[in-house]
């Protein structure tokens, strides 16, 4: 399970980002053809926290769809699990749908965005 490992990797950046406060809240987004199953990174989350400053916090994880541009006409689509596009192409680009990232941290003292 790739996900503990991740998981362990998120955690130890919201420790440092925190800089000694509890973290309350974190805002995750996964998307879904990163192959990584949201279910798994949440089973983790409270195991791999437990004993951080993490421990406790509430989780929210936002799965975002694929987006991608099309090679030759330029058209941006969802793409679900259909790489072509509406005019026949193949040729496409990924905007979004494989990023695994921390979006933000919430402390005691307000939200730490990750942008």
């Amino acid at each position: 399970m790739h996900e503990l490992s991740i998981v362990e990797s998120m955690v130890e950046l919201m420790e440092e980002a925190a800089g000694g406060r509890r973290v309350r809240r974190v805002t995750l987004e996964i998307g879904v053809l990163a192959g990584v199953m949201a279910d798994a990174v949440a089973f983790c989350f409270d195991i791999v926290a437990e004993g951080t400053l993490v421990e406790g916090a509430a989780l929210d994880i936002n799965e975002i769809l694929p987006v991608a541009r099309c090679d030759s006409c330029g058209r941006e689509f969802e793409c679900a699990w259909e790489f072509e596009c509406a005019c026949g192409s193949h040729r496409i680009t990924h905007l979004r749908g494989y990023e695994i990232k921390v979006k933000c941290i919430e402390l005691g003292s307000g939200p730490v965005n990750f942008e």
